[in-house]
């Protein structure tokens, strides 16, 4: 399999990555015009813009985009994150000139119809109603609004209530123009897929953009602070943020395995201590997760109102032991679920597609996966430890607390404790 990537004249991209023995493929495009290019007054807009590419361009209604990929048997699709929004479809071989033309008609041709704008402005506004009834989704946007406070990263992607209900077929229109310019856009596609044809109809379809800067977001800050809503609720749910290198520090490595090791699965040692030893709770993870210029591990726990303090302070203990005595078996295990997970994961051509688009727009190639293999097996269990060690006493935290949760510590007694 070997990645091939070119670049239009206007500067928009084209990446793709031939999987010999499918008769699938997935394509999309991927703007960088996610949440964190949003001003203040646009926050939710770009989630939207997502939503409205479905509803009808000048060439197609929405059922007949609907229509156009699943009368071949297909699927397609978009979400939007922090740093991207994404429009892809999977179809079969014979197809990808299909879904190239009706995502492309998506992203270059939406008319937003006024009156298709109101019934999705009241489709958007039952789905934020849906995430604040989800405790374990809306508590992740309060751990963001707490690290990031005060910054378009810790905004929520779909946007506060008030300004969903005034964006104006302007707004969408302005966002379009501020920030889908061929330079920040990306053709990416991977399986049963010849590139010299996608280039050609690439140059077809977006040849004629004219180059424009897109708006440079502001550099991520890590403030951390603390959230805490009492609801009567049957759990009690804990997150806790702390400061971690972006994407385009090597330190990400690290810090993966360093999660991965301490709640990235039924081993670890947050599920073994917290959940199998002492039954204090049936959902606990950690996880990394980054962007361009910052990044974030967090670790979430569900439990019961009486529990909850005994949960924050173990889970602290555990952070701290975990700089003394890592070991060189569960930094082992850890690395091989990292690599076995990207691995496997990239047996799907719509997870390759995405990670090359995502690597191209973060570093403007694509690595080598056996460069991303040796960069995991360099991390050393000292490195791991030094790594926890940060995690435990120094890093920067932020704290999210929401149902019965009277009873847990303050961030402030969670940093005495780290510090103790």
């Amino acid at each position: 399999m070997t990645v091939r990537q070119d670049q239009l004249k206007n500067g928009f991209r084209i990446v793709s990555e031939h999987m010999p023995g499918l008769q699938s493929a997935a394509i999309g495009i991927w703007v960088t015009a996610g949440g964190r290019h949003e001003r203040i007054e646009q926050n939710g807009i770009a989630h939207f813009l997502e939503h409205m590419a479905f509803k009808g361009t000048e060439r197609r209604s929405s059922l007949q985009i609907a229509e156009a990929i699943e009368d071949v048997g297909g699927y397609i699709n978009a979400y939007t994150s922090r740093e991207v929004t994404a429009y892809y479809a999977r179809v079969l071989k014979d197809d990808v000139a299909l879904a190239m033309d009706v995502i492309g008609d998506i992203v270059l041709n939406p008319v937003f119809d006024p009156r298709e704008i109101e019934v999705e402005r009241g489709v958007i506004l039952q789905e934020i109603g849906q995430a604040y009834d989800t405790p374990d989704d809306v508590i992740f946007d309060w751990l963001q609004e707490q690290s990031y406070h005060d910054q378009p990263l810790g905004r929520t992607i779909l946007g506060p209530t008030e300004r969903v209900s005034s964006f104006s077929r302007e707004d969408l229109s302005g966002f379009v123009a501020e920030h889908y310019g061929p330079e920040q856009m990306i053709l990416s596609a991977a399986g049963a897929v010849d590139h010299e044809a996608l280039m050609k109809m690439a140059e077809e379809m977006f040849g004629h953009l004219q180059p424009r800067k897109g708006l440079v977001p502001e550099a991520a800050r890590f403030t951390g602070g603390e959230a805490r809503q009492e609801k009567d609720l049957e759990q009690a749910h804990f997150a806790l943020a702390l400061e971690s290198p972006g994407y385009r520090d090597d330190g990400i490595y690290t810090a993966q395995i360093y999660s991965t090791a301490l709640g990235g699965g039924m081993s670890s040692r947050l599920f073994q201590e917290v959940r199998e030893s002492r039954g204090l709770c049936y959902t606990i993870f950690a996880q990394t997760g980054a962007y361009a210029d910052t990044g974030t591990t967090t670790i979430y726990a569900g439990t019961s109102a009486d529990q909850v303090a005994e949960l924050a302070t173990i889970t602290i203990d555990e952070m701290k032991r975990a700089a003394e005595d890592m070991s060189e078996e569960e930094v082992a295990r850890a690395r091989a679920q990292m690599k076995a997970g990207m691995l496997m994961g990239l047996e799907s051509p719509s997870n390759r597609a995405e990670r090359l688009a995502r690597l191209v727009q973060i570093w403007g190639r694509v690595p080598s996966l056996e460069d991303t293999v040796a960069k995991i097996d360099a991390v050393s269990t000292e490195d791991v430890r030094a790594f926890a060690e940060r995690m435990a006493v120094q890093a920067p935290a932020a704290l999210a607390l929401y149902g019965p949760v009277s009873g847990a510590p303050s961030l402030v007694e969670l940093q005495e404790r780290r510090a103790a």
